[in-house]
């Protein structure tokens, strides 16, 4: 089961107090495919401790390392896996981030986090939230087109005591209200996910009376989801989901297209660097899957081409999302049949 599904790259991105520890794999969600995840966890460990000695001997390493290794040996953490795992961590800082999208292997050691494989998955724009919600519990879930896992609410969430009589329905608006704040405020607010609504019919009216969460999506799920398995949940959720997100790039299209006839638009790579690194980019557009080997010179926004990814060359396209997002600018990452550009990036100034 998933921890809570908040974004945490705004804190991720902020400046860290080294070394800055970044780990990624692919994990796998069943046995015995899954039994090999904690042994290769293990060997990048063992990777961090040696660049930690090497790169960084003076830092506390037995402390840095002993929440990591911790993990390494919880049985129970490594059964419950979806797609890909990653884990950041610093003296100040520890996220273990499940994905629902395979990730490169990698282990890396520096001043700041490397960020940029977990930008191409929480900003996609395909990703939302379904809540469950019965006269007495609540469930979350997140996912996108091809994965749905349940998210672990907070436990003062999920629980309502039954009402009697004349009281049963005020109690349940009661309770649909508080489920309804908390998730919110924990996760629909952080997020910014869509949340497709799941209830019995008699409910969905009630539910949407109390509600004040501006990302409920009109058209719910109308059934009890614990009939389903989760294939078939997801399935369902992105019927419903499909319109919503089509609608969605369909509306920031039509706004690149109308900023770029006002001159406050750009697809070209050498002056969106510039801009994101001046706070300009109020919306970036990066096209899914594209990769651009460069780089942006940190002192003067120039774009630095490379001939290949290979060895230490850096994506272009990450490196200007993770500046955008540096910037409190927004960074969605849209299919490539959908981008309004040729140039793998489309962004809307804010001036």
């Amino acid at each position: 089961m998933l921890q809570p599904a908040t974004n945490p790259l705004h804190t991720l991105i902020a400046p860290q107090t080294p070394p800055c520890i970044s780990l990624y794999q692919p994990t796998h969600r069943h046995h015995p495919e899954n039994a090999q995840d904690p042994i290769r966890f293990g060997n990048l460990l063992r990777e961090v401790s040696r660049s930690l000695h090497t790169t960084h001997p003076d830092a506390d390493i037995a402390a840095l390392l002993a929440p990591l290794e911790a993990l390494e040996t919880d049985s129970d953490f490594w059964n419950h896996r979806t797609d890909g795992l990653a884990v950041l961590a610093s003296a100040s800082t520890l996220e273990v981030i499940s994905v629902q999208r395979p990730v490169k292997q990698l282990a890396i050691v520096a001043d700041s986090f490397h960020t940029k494989p977990l930008i191409r998955i929480l900003q996609s724009a395909d990703r939302f939230h379904v809540l469950w919600v019965s006269r007495h519990e609540a469930r979350l879930f997140v996912g996108n087109r091809d994965a749905l896992d349940e998210i672990k609410l907070r436990p003062e969430t999920l629980e309502h005591l039954y009402g009697e009589g004349d009281q049963i329905d005020a109690d349940t608006r009661r309770f649909f209200r508080t489920v309804d704040e908390r998730v919110h405020d924990a996760y629909s607010r952080p997020t910014g996910l869509p949340l497709i609504l799941a209830t019995l019919g008699e409910h969905q009216a009630m539910f949407r009376s109390v509600s004040r969460n501006p990302l409920l999506v009109e058209d719910g799920i109308s059934l009890n989801v614990d009939a389903l398995d989760m294939d078939a949940l997801r399935a369902l959720a992105w019927q419903h989901m499909e319109p919503v997100y089509l609608a969605r790039l369909a509306k920031l299209v039509d706004a690149y297209g109308t900023a770029r006839a006002n001159e406050l638009a750009s697809d070209n790579l050498e002056a969106v660097a510039l801009a994101a690194m001046a706070g300009r980019i109020g919306t970036l557009l990066v096209e899914a899957d594209r990769q651009i080997p460069g780089s942006i010179d940190a002192d003067t926004g120039a774009v630095v081409f490379a001939d290949s990814l290979a060895g230490s060359v850096d994506d272009l396209l990450d490196d200007l999302a993770e500046s955008v997002l540096r910037m409190k600018g927004e960074v969605i990452i849209v299919p490539a049949d959908r981008m309004p550009s040729n140039t793998g990036v489309a962004a809307t100034f804010r001036f």
